[in-house]
Parts: structure tokens; C-alpha cells; sequence
């Protein structure tokens, strides 16, 4: 017969452990610990200039979604920036660390006279994978991932009814994992962010990554490009 003093202490160690974890003293190290975006339940107010709307859309780096939207006929302006965090003064270091519940957010500003925000939707996810949960290739993390911002009951609609109709029509080979959430508030990125690709067509990311989402952009989209 085998002692029983090993299994016991086994047991302890696994109790003292749990224990331990329970009370905060032994926390995973950070690479363990999934970190969650904080959920939102009011949608907050946004003044824009008259006659304009906002888009607020995440889906993946924000150079490539500002260098394809500003293209688009009837949009005033596109920032880079980040929404759906829950901490104060987001910098690019802080969202790319994945604790700050942040995503890489661009936010158009469009006349809906001349482009409808359901147009704009549907560039938007014909220009990305709304069907990888917190990746867009080859950058992976919650400050990656696919979503929409809605600025009123009308936006959420549309972005429901979007996701609807791609559901049904089985445009995508996977369930589509895009979170539609109230606006709460934008932060717009780093100076050197803004109008990025435009600016570093060379740089290796944006020749390599970028430049092909873009080109692949304009060939879907010709009729909606700015002359």
C-alpha cells in the first residue's frame, strides 16, 4: 500500500494555490490573463459640423482604414485614434500593450447627402476579416479587432442589418465576430499616426501590408473614389 502523505500535501499545495489566487496575491503573468473590453451601455452624445455625420469603425491597423476612407467620395475628414478603452489619455504604447480595453479606431466624418453610412459599411467589411476575433493579419490583439461604433439607433440598425444580410448570404466562410457598441468617446492618436501611409509609402509595413489592402480597395470600390 502506497503512504498517503504525498497525495495529502499534493492537495494542500493545490488548496494554499488556489487560495492564493483567489485572495490576488498570486496573479498569472500578463501573457496568461485575457483581458476583456470593458462593456458600454450608454451611448454618448457627439456634436459634428452641420450637416455632417460620424463613422467611428475598428478593423485592424487604422493606417490602412484612414488611407482607404479618405478616398471615398462625400468623407470630410478621417482621424486615427482609439475608442472602447476604459482608461484615461490612451497613448499608442498603452493600446498596443492589449490592457487598456482600446482598439485602433478611425473616425470619418462624411456628408450623408453625398455617401450613406450604409455604404460605408459596406466597405468596411469588404475591406477586412470580420470573422477573426481580435486579429487582423498579421497584427493580433484585442486593440485589433473587428468593430462598430454606433452614433444612434439608426447606426446600430444598419450595422445589425449589415451583419445580418453577410450572415445569410454566407459571404464569409466563418460567423462574423464584429462587435456593434455605443460611441463613448474618441481619442485621437498620435500626431505622427495621422495621414501615416500617405506619408511612408516605404515604410516596410505599409509596402508590404497596407499598399496591397488599398489597391484592393480601389479595384472594389471605383465608383466611389474621389476624382
Amino acid at each position: 500500500m502506497k503512504p498517503l502523505f504525498p497525495k495529502i500535501l499534493a492537495v494542500v499545495v493545490l488548496l494554499v494555490g488556489a487560495f492564493l489566487l483567489v485572495s490576488g496575491r498570486l496573479t498569472p503573468p500578463a501573457s496568461a490573463r485575457a483581458v476583456t473590453p470593458k462593456p458600454f451601455s450608454a451611448l454618448v452624445p457627439m456634436k459634428t459640423p452641420p450637416g455632417m455625420e460620424a463613422a467611428d469603425f475598428s478593423a485592424g491597423c487604422f493606417w490602412a482604414r484612414e488611407a482607404m476612407f479618405k478616398q471615398v467620395k462625400g468623407v470630410q475628414s478621417v482621424t486615427s485614434g482609439y475608442a472602447g478603452g476604459h482608461t484615461a489619455n490612451p497613448t499608442y504604447d498603452a493600446v498596443c500593450s492589449g490592457n487598456t480595453g482600446y482598439a485602433e479606431t478611425v473616425q470619418i466624418i462624411f456628408d450623408p447627402k453625398v455617401v450613406s453610412y450604409n455604404t460605408l459599411l459596406n466597405v468596411l467589411f469588404h475591406t477586412h476579416n470580420p470573422t477573426t476575433l481580435n486579429e487582423q493579419a498579421p497584427d493580433v490583439g484585442t486593440q485589433y479587432r473587428s468593430a462598430v461604433f454606433y452614433h444612434s439607433k439608426a447606426q446600430k440598425a444598419a450595422a445589425d442589418q449589415e451583419i445580418a444580410q453577410l450572415t445569410k448570404s454566407h459571404t464569409f466562410s466563418s460567423p462574423i465576430v464584429t462587435e456593434v457598441q455605443p460611441y463613448t468617446g474618441f481619442v485621437a492618436a498620435e500626431k505622427y499616426h495621422q495621414n501615416y501611409f500617405a506619408l511612408h509609402p516605404d515604410n516596410p509595413y505599409c509596402a508590404n501590408v497596407v499598399a496591397p489592402e488599398v489597391t484592393k480597395f480601389e479595384k472594389e470600390f471605383p465608383a466611389l473614389l474621389k476624382k
